[in-house]
C-alpha cells in the first residue's frame, strides 16, 4: 500500500480492514513492510531482466539437478510474491534453510513463468528483536 493511499484512507476504514483481514493477509502485509524496510524491492514489482534486491523468508529449500549439475533452489517469499533463488553447482549452503530471512541481489530472469535469480549474492538477515 502506498503512502498516499494510506493518508487518503480514513483511519477507521484502515482499522476495520486490519480487524477483518485473515491471519495470512496480515502476515503477508507485515512481511512486505519488513522486506521494504530492509532495502528489498517487492517481488511483484520486479520487471524481468533487471538487477534487483529482494528480502524475505525462505519457504522451501531443495536440491534439484539442472542439466546434470547440482543446483540448490530456495523459494523466497516477501509478502507480495516469491522469487526462486538458484545456486548452480551447490549441494548445500550453511544457513540457507526454510524459515531463514535472506536478503539477495542479482539479475531477475523468467523461467517457466516464474521469477528466478541464478547464483545470487546473499546475506542472512538476523530476526528483529521484539
Amino acid at each position: 500500500m502506498s503512502k498516499s493511499s494510506v493518508l487518503s484512507t480514513p483511519l477507521w476504514r484502515r482499522a476495520l480492514a486490519r480487524f477483518t483481514a485473515s491471519e495470512s493477509d496480515l502476515a503477508a502485509e507485515e512481511a512486505q513492510e519488513d522486506a521494504v524496510r530492509n532495502g528489498g524491492t517487492p517481488c511483484d514489482q520486479i520487471p524481468d531482466r533487471t538487477k534487483a534486491c529482494v528480502c524475505g523468508t525462505l519457504r522451501s529449500v531443495t536440491l534439484r539437478p539442472r542439466g546434470g549439475v547440482p543446483a540448490l533452489e530456495a523459494e523466497l517469499f516477501d509478502g507480495s510474491g516469491s522469487v526462486q533463488l538458484v545456486w548452480l553447482g551447490r549441494r548445500k549452503i550453511a544457513g540457507v534453510e526454510p524459515g531463514r530471512r535472506v536478503k539477495a541481489r542479482g539479475l531477475v530472469a523468467c523461467d517457466d513463468g516464474q521469477r528466478v535469480i541464478f547464483n545470487p549474492v546473499y546475506e542472512l538477515v538476523c530476526p528483529e528483536k521484539v
